[in-house]
Formats: C-alpha cells, structure tokens, sequence
C-alpha cells in the first residue's frame, strides 16, 4: 500500500508542476506578442551565428536567354509591369 501512496504522491506532485508550467508558457506566449518581427528576426540571426551558422545572401539571378530579353523589351514598351508586388 505504501508503493500506491508513493505514486499517488509523485502523479499529484507532476500535475501541479505540469499546470505550474503551462502557466508560465502561456504567461510568455503573451508576451511574445509584443515583441516586433524584425526583432526575432535579428535575434534569430545572432543565435545562428553564435552556433557557427554561416548566413547567406542570395541575389536573384535572371536567366539571360535572348527570348527572356526579348519578352522583358516587349513588356517595357508596351507599360506592362514586370514584377507586381
């Protein structure tokens, strides 16, 4: 009986500090509202370059076929946009 009392114990100990924690989650899953995009953003970026992570910056690349060309001549004098964002 003692082993069923010690388990009892434990399973009531765990529920509250499992309620405990997911209370403070969702204490700073409210807070994390406020904080701006840009800056998760450059928090991220420093995390990843802390752990060696080497970021990268790609430049788009435009195929440089002549019908590719062609079209974008075409596009330009007839006022149509090229990229609509």
């Amino acid at each position: 009986m003692s082993k069923e009392k010690e388990l009892a114990a434990l399973i009531k100990s765990l529920s509250t500090q499992l309620e405990e924690l997911r209370l403070e989650v969702k204490h700073l899953s409210a807070r994390t509202d406020e904080v701006p995009e840009e800056h998760l953003t450059v928090i991220a970026a420093a995390v990843a370059a802390y752990l060696g992570e080497r970021g990268k910056a790609n430049q788009p690349r435009f195929p440089t076929s002549r019908v590719w060309a062609s079209n974008t001549r075409r596009a330009q004098h007839a006022h149509h946009p090229l990229y609509s964002r």
